[in-house]
């Protein structure tokens, strides 16, 4: 029987309640939020966390998981094997899957090499690559959450990735080839596509993703690896259709056509060529006409495709013996009006309003990936996507400078935006704001962030 030794003092059940509720704090600032997206947040909470409780860190393996503390981890591997397979935390994760959804392992480059080594311990110790989570409030549908989702589809990391990959995990599921290519560093993108275990889906999903990028290098990448461009993914369309519905730059496009991409392939309806005559895409539709694909359109396809191409004979033609598509086009045409305004197509925006399409007939649908609402006006989206020459047009045929969107935003002041916070960084110039504030644009409550003197001097100049 063991006596307690009364010069000892042991920790009072209050003092342990606290370290327990400080180590879970501790977990959930540090790891990824359940409740929102994997990629987001600091280290601050969890920083602020350890130094008022720094004993936590070296009180169990999923907190050295945590940490990339690769020594930690070594010590309680090796004094109970069991540990590298224990569940523990507010989560209960095993130590791998805390290493990997670990927000250290993102943000703190400076521990990378420690997380490598703390994971090649664990795994050598008995954790399974395949370790992860089940998400069941995941949207749109509950999935299961891999390590090596965390690794490469959340921190983007290629030494974690490569020692998963190395110890058989599995790239399969379906938050990795979703979320690996969100970055232009491709480094992890590479070590999953040479792995040889990507299936034909997985990879066509992940050249799909990199059309969202528009990422030029990663495409080839992934192509160079076997991605088929016509491949109909789980949305229905191929990554040719998806790069068009992105408006990924005629590079990109030619690069999926050089590959054996199909534009007469009908995804979810809707061939390639009919989806870039509906968004105004002249070059594609050229660059296809040059290697002899036929632009086989009817309708208002066809109508949109002779607009978009500068084609002044055929739209004449169309309109002279089709002449009930003039009443479809005036009634639909603030959808197709928006999209060849997007694209910065203003020959084709000329073209639609000859025609008869209003100036502010609302974009309906709307495109919620470029956070569009739906009824903005063509002036609002190429105000937004930095469509200057667009703009200047709308602005000469009536385009109402004032009307806000369903956000509140004008188009002056979804144009400074654009100028100074946009996707769009290489369109980025006061080139609109100008050419809306000599229209009359109200500058009231237009807000601009320091360092846009070039801009702020044309608000002060409008008064």
């Amino acid at each position: 029987m063991r006596v307690h030794d009364p010069s000892v003092t042991l920790p009072s059940r209050t003092t342990v309640v606290q370290a327990d509720e400080a180590r879970t704090a501790f977990i959930k600032a540090a790891c990824v939020p359940r409740e929102g997206s994997h990629a987001s947040g600091t280290l601050e909470a969890a920083a602020a966390i350890l130094a008022a409780h720094p004993d936590i860190a070296a009180g169990d393996i999923h907190v050295a998981a945590i940490l990339g503390d690769d020594a930690a981890v070594d010590r309680f591997v090796v004094a109970d094997g069991a540990a590298a397979t224990a569940k523990g935390g507010p989560y209960g994760w095993d130590a791998l899957t805390h290493l990997c959804f670990s927000r250290y392992l993102r943000l703190d480059p400076a521990r990378s090499s420690g997380f490598v080594r703390a994971a090649e311990s664990l795994l050598r110790a008995g954790a399974s690559a395949n370790t992860g989570f089940f998400e069941p409030d995941h949207r749109p549908d509950a999935t299961w959450e891999s390590a090596l989702y965390g690794a490469a589809g959340v921190a983007h990391h290629a030494g974690v990735t490569r020692v998963l990959l190395g110890h058989g995990a599995d790239p399969n599921d379906d938050e990795v080839p979703y979320h690996a290519p969100e970055s232009f560093d491709n480094s992890v993108v590479q070590l999953l596509a040479a792995s040889g275990r990507l299936s034909a889906d997985s990879l066509a999903t992940m050249l799909l993703r990199k059309a969202d990028w528009h990422d030029h290098s990663g495409m080839e990448l992934l192509l160079d690896h076997g991605a088929d461009p016509n491949y109909v993914t789980r949305w229905r369309r191929t990554a040719l259709h998806h790069a068009i519905l992105r408006d990924n730059v005629l590079q990109n496009i030619d690069l999926l056509l050089d590959r054996g991409g199909d534009a007469t392939i009908a995804a979810d309806g809707v061939t390639a060529v009919a989806l870039a005559a509906r968004r105004g895409r002249g070059d594609v539709l050229a660059s296809l006409a040059r290697r002899g694909v036929a632009i086989d359109l009817h309708g208002l396809d066809r109508l949109a495709a002779a607009c978009a191409i500068d084609d002044a004979a055929t739209v004449r033609s169309i309109v002279e013996r089709e002449p009930a598509l003039l009443d479809e086009l005036r009634t639909r045409g603030g959808q197709v009006l928006a999209e060849f305004a997007g694209n910065g197509n203003t020959v084709g925006v000329r073209h639609l309003l000859d025609l008869g399409v209003p100036v502010d007939a609302p974009f309906t649908n709307g495109d919620p990936y470029y956070g569009v609402p739906v009824n903005s006006t063509a002036l609002q989206v190429a105000a937004w996507r930095a469509r200057h020459g667009t703009v200047k047009l709308l602005i000469e045929r009536g385009a109402a400078v004032d009307v806000a969107d369903a956000n509140g935003r004008t188009p002056l002041a979804l144009a400074v935006r654009a100028a100074v916070d946009s996707y769009w960084i290489g369109w980025r110039s006061p080139e609109s704001v100008a050419a809306l504030l000599a229209a009359g644009a109200s500058a009231a409550g237009i807000h601009v962030p320091t360092g846009y003197a070039d801009i702020d001097r044309l608000l002060a100049e409008r008064g």
